[in-house]
């Protein structure tokens, strides 16, 4: 559904009307085309404290395709290397780097900070890293113009190059309704990939509720990017399913994710194994708990959490997941904030996030497969048009964009996960949200 009051603040009465209201004042946000396939401006590149690893961060930025400048006069990303800032007073040359430049950055531009874990040693260098969480967060609510701002966390000990497909990510069109966000890497290598326009070239990926929505669109970017896909959703839906399958070239799966067999039967269609396996397929029954009989509160449990840790688990245990795969789940700002009505839907999906964060570290040590999530907020689709027009208004201004999310913005983070150079993203959850106003 059109969003009219993006457009109308797109025109010169909008504008004025809106501003003089002090109303919201969304900017159109550059995503991903073959056309505009990078930022449209060059990258500086800046350095607070001593840092060890600048020479490899210069590398790897330089390698994201942006051109690096000195003295940019509008620059399209910056990236601040904050990893030697060890104490409260460091945090000055945060400030002192960023203050002069950070209104000439180009419309829709990209604010990358690199930190470093706290450390549970050292509380004053814990302080110090934990106060750019804080810094972040806040400068993606106020820096506006369809800009973003992320803190990504490279622990001691890892090589510069493992966040190259982080940055390639986060400095890119794909990452536009993605701001605020804290993203912490392990020290895991990076696996090869040949082809940075076909990363899942050779890959084998597998989405569910994949017939229609969000679940279609993440379909269509992994093919995109090289994958064969197969494509799985209930059967009541396969007219719809076979039409997404037929237009990506990808398998159709008719199945039920709910049903006893549901693991053997996606092992019996990838004869080869997955490399991706992709959780979308989810269900809304809400009711306040007071009115909720417990088949609704037991559907919702079921198709959201339950048959993603049996499948998940059974697919783990017969190998049928690759060494190196990627299994990527789908949390929900509901599962991180709550919501109003939908207390069976919030714990479903927070309950992904537990299985993320519990199982990642093992699934990469066992089975050198990472586990992630993403948490999408307010996402345009069929189901978010149905919602009544105020409602529907308010969740689309409520997060630091003003506006809400497409489909292939929720499908752009997954591709980025599902990717052979993100070995060392896991256990991770990223919102997905245009940085929600609700939730931390």
């Amino acid at each position: 559904m059109a969003d009219r009051y993006l457009h109308l603040t797109g025109t010169a009465p909008g504008r004025f009307l809106t501003r003089r209201l002090g109303l919201p004042q969304p900017a159109p946000l550059r995503r991903w085309t073959l056309e505009t396939p990078r930022l449209d401006g060059p990258l500086l590149h800046l350095t607070a404290g001593e840092s060890a690893i600048t020479d490899g961060l210069a590398k790897v930025l330089a390698a994201t395709g942006l051109t690096v400048e000195q003295q940019p006069t509008r620059p399209a990303g910056i990236v601040l290397d904050a990893t030697g800032v060890t104490s409260a007073r460091g945090l000055a040359e945060v400030h002192a780097a960023l203050h002069p430049v950070v209104r000439s950055q180009a419309p829709g531009g990209r604010i990358v900070v690199i930190g470093t874990p706290p450390s549970s040693g050292d509380h004053h260098q814990a302080a110090a890293q934990q106060a750019l969480e804080g810094f972040v967060r806040s400068l993606g609510k106020e820096i506006g113009r369809g800009c973003t701002a992320q803190l990504l966390r490279i622990p001691a000990g890892a090589a510069p190059e493992a966040a190259e497909s982080t940055l390639r990510f986060l400095l890119s069109p794909r990452s536009a309704y993605v701001s605020g966000q804290v993203i912490e890497l392990t020290t895991a290598a990076p696996d090869p990939v040949a082809d940075q326009d076909a990363p899942l070239a050779g890959r084998t990926a597998l989405v569910t509720g994949a017939a229609r929505g969000i679940g279609a669109s993440v379909a269509s970017v992994l093919a995109r990017d090289g994958a064969h896909v197969i494509v799985l959703d209930v059967p009541q839906a396969q007219d719809d399913l076979v039409r997404t399958a037929d237009r990506l070239g990808a398998t159709a799966l008719p199945l039920d994710i709910t049903a006893p067999d549901a693991a053997a039967r996606i092992a019996a269609a990838a004869p080869d194994g997955l490399d991706v396996l992709v959780h979308n397929a989810g269900i809304t029954r809400d009711r306040r708990l007071a009115n909720m009989p417990a088949d609704r509160w037991a559907q919702v449990i079921d198709v959201n959490l339950d048959s993603v840790l049996r499948t998940t688990d059974e697919l783990l245990a017969s190998g049928t997941l690759n060494r190196g795969g990627r299994v990527v789940a789908t949390a929900s700002i509901a599962g991180i904030a709550g919501n109003n009505g939908q207390t069976n839907y919030a714990a479903s999906k927070a309950g992904v996030i537990g299985l993320v964060r519990s199982l990642g570290p093992r699934a990469a040590a066992e089975h050198g497969v990472t586990v992630n999530a993403v948490a999408p907020g307010f996402i345009e689709t069929k189901m978010t048009a149905a919602v009544p027009l105020f409602i529907r208004e308010a969740g689309r201004r409520m997060n630091s964009l003003s506006q809400g999310g497409l489909p292939v913005d929720v499908a752009e983070a997954v591709a980025w996960f599902a990717q052979p150079g993100s070995a060392a993203v896991n256990g991770q959850v990223l919102r997905v949200c245009g940085q929600s106003l609700l939730g931390a």
